[in-house]
C-alpha cells in the first residue's frame, strides 16, 4: 500500500502494478464521535444450536435438466453465480436458452448486455427460435442505471448480467474491467441480489490460463462458481461447478452445439465412445465418475521410441503430473522400461478427467500401447494406484460398474475391494491388487496375440 503513485512496487518488484482504489465511503452518521460510540458498542446477536429447522432452500427450476443438475435442483432465490468461459464457448447462448424458458413459465427476466447491442441479441434469438419469449432487454454498463432500472417495478425472478468486466460505477474512479470496478459492481450487484431475492447470474471472461478474470475475491463474494468449457474443434460443450453454497460441487452438465442452439446430452457415455476404435491398442475404457454421475471415457496412449535426450510427455485432458507418477511407478516397481519413449496421453472427445480413478486405465492405456497389443474390448478400468504399486479402492464403484453393464461392458479391471459391487452389477470382476499384476497380465495376453500370430 502507499500513499502515492508508484512505478515499481517495493514489496514484489514489479513495475506498473499499483493500483489505484479510492477510499471507502463514509459511513451513515457522518463519522461523528456519537455514532462511531453507537457502532462501537454493537448490538447482540441471537446465538442458536445446531438443531433446529432446516428448510430447504427455495429454488428457481430453469427447465434445463443439465443446468439445474449443475445447480443442484434449480437457481436459489437471492443467490448472486458467476458464470466463466472462453470467448465463444456458448455461455450467452445457454444464458438466453435458461432466461427464455423462464420467462415462458411466467417469471419475470431480465437480461442485461453490456457488450452486445440489443439487435445483437435479438438476432441470436431469432436464430435459436425464442424471439417470442417474454424477456426484458437492455444494454447498460452504469450500475446505478441497472439498478434503478431492476428497482422500477416488479423485481425479477432472474437477472443475467453480460459481462461484469463491462460494469462501471460512479462511486469508484478507475476504468471499467479494473479490479477496483469489477469488484465495486459485484459487491452492488450482490447487494441487490440479498436485499430483494432475485437470482443474479454474472458472466466473467477468462485469461488464457483458463481462470476468471479480475480479483479472485469475487469468486468468494458469488455464492456458486461455473465454467463453461469445451473445445472449439468439437460440439460438446461441460458446465461444471467449481463452488457452490447450495449443492455439489463436482457436478457436471453435457452439451451438444447445435445449429439450434445447446442441446441437452443424457447420456453422455455413449457420446464419448461414440468413435472408439476397440482394436487400437493403446485405448482403454474409464468407468469414471462426475459428481453423482458415471461417465465412461475413453483414455488413448501412444508410446513411441525417441531419438531425443529428453523423451516427450504430452497430455490432454488429464493431469501431467499425475501421468509422470504413473510412469514412475511402471517403471519402480513393474520394471516397465519408459525412459526412452515419447509419451503421448489424451482423453478422447475432449473431456477432462481429474479423479484418481483414472490412474488404472492409464497405466492399462500405457503398456498396451508399448507392448502393441489391444485390451478387451468388453472390458472397463478404474482404480488409484499408490507409490508402492498398489491398486486402491475408490469411492462409489456399484454406479460405475452399472453404467458399464447398461454399455455392454461384461468385464471390468478393478481393485479387489470392489470385486462384490461388480457381481451386483453383472460383470465380471478382474481384480488386480497391485500394478505389477495388470502387467503381467498383458503381458501374457501380448504373448498369446503374438504366438496365434506366428501360428497363421
Amino acid at each position: 500500500m502507499s500513499s502515492r503513485w508508484q512505478g515499481k512496487c517495493e514489496a514484489c518488484g514489479a513495475w506498473n502494478s499499483i493500483v489505484e482504489e479510492a477510499a471507502a465511503a463514509p459511513l451513515p452518521g457522518g463519522g461523528s464521535s456519537t455514532a462511531a460510540r453507537a457502532l462501537g458498542k454493537g448490538r447482540i446477536v441471537v446465538l442458536e444450536g445446531l438443531s433446529g429447522a432446516t428448510d430447504e432452500a427455495p429454488r428457481l427450476v430453469s427447465g434445463l435438466g443439465e443446468l439445474d443438475r449443475v445447480t443442484g435442483g434449480g437457481f436459489v432465490h437471492g443467490s448472486v453465480l458467476l458464470l466463466g468461459g472462453e470467448p465463444g464457448i456458448g455461455k450467452s447462448t445457454l444464458l438466453l436458452q435458461a432466461s427464455a424458458a423462464l420467462a415462458n413459465a411466467g417469471h419475470r427476466v431480465v437480461y442485461v448486455s453490456g457488450e452486445e447491442a440489443p439487435a445483437q441479441v435479438r438476432m441470436r434469438a431469432q436464430r435459436l427460435g425464442l424471439h417470442e419469449a417474454p424477456v426484458a432487454l437492455a444494454a447498460e454498463t452504469n450500475v446505478e442505471d441497472i439498478l434503478a432500472t431492476l428497482k422500477n417495478g416488479e423485481t425479477p425472478k432472474l437477472v443475467i448480467i453480460d459481462s461484469i468486466q463491462t460494469l462501471w460505477t460512479g462511486q469508484v474512479e478507475s476504468a471499467p474491467g479494473t479490479v477496483t470496478q469489477v469488484r465495486a459492481a459485484a459487491q452492488a450487484m450482490i447487494r441487490y441480489a440479498k436485499t430483494t431475492g432475485a437470482c443474479v447470474i454474472l458472466v466473467g471472461h477468462v485469461t488464457k490460463d483458463g481462470q476468471i478474470a479480475g480479483p479472485r475475491v469475487v469468486e468468494h463474494m458469488v455464492d456458486a462458481v461455473l465454467s463453461f468449457e469445451g473445445d472449439s474443434g468439437r460440439d460438446f460443450r461441460i458446465l461444471r461447478a467449481q463452488k457452490n453454497r447450495f449443492g455439489p460441487t463436482d457436478e457436471i452438465g453435457v452439451f451438444a452445439m447445435t445449429g439450434d442452439g445447446l442441446e441437452e446430452v443424457t447420456n453422455p457415455s455413449a457420446l464419448f465412445l461414440g468413435d472408439r476404435e476397440p482394436d487400437a491398442p493403446g485405448t482403454a475404457v474409464l468407468a469414471g465418475l462426475e459428481g453423482s454421475r458415471p461417465i465412461l471415457v475413453e483414455i488413448q496412449a501412444l508410446v513411441v521410441p525417441t531419438s531425443l535426450g529428453t523423451p516427450r510427455r504430452a497430455v490432454v485432458g488429464w493431469d501431467g503430473p499425475r501421468l509422470a507418477m504413473v510412469l514412475a511407478v511402471l517403471e519402480a516397481r513393474c520394471g516397465v522400461r519408459l525412459g526412452s519413449h515419447d509419451v503421448h496421453l489424451a482423453v478422447a472427445g475432449g473431456m477432462r478427467v481429474q479423479e484418481p480413478a483414472a490412474d488404472l486405465a492409464v497405466a492399462a492405456a500405457l503398456v498396451s500401447s508399448l507392448m502393441g497389443t489391444a485390451l478387451p474390448v468388453d472390458a472397463v478400468f478404474f482404480g488409484e494406484i499408490g507409490l508402492t504399486g498398489a491398486v486402491r479402492p475408490v469411492s462409489h464403484p456399484g454406479p460405475r460398474l452399472r453404467e458399464a453393464a447398461r454399455l455392454g461392458f461384461t468385464r471390468a479391471v478393478l481393485p479387489a475391494a470392489a470385486a462384490d459391487a461388480a457381481t451386483d452389477a453383472g460383470v465380471s470382476p478382474i481384480a488386480v491388487p497391485a500394478l505389477d499384476a495388470l502387467v503381467a497380465r498383458l503381458a501374457a495376453r501380448a504373448d498369446a496375440q503374438q504366438g496365434r500370430i506366428k501360428g497363421a
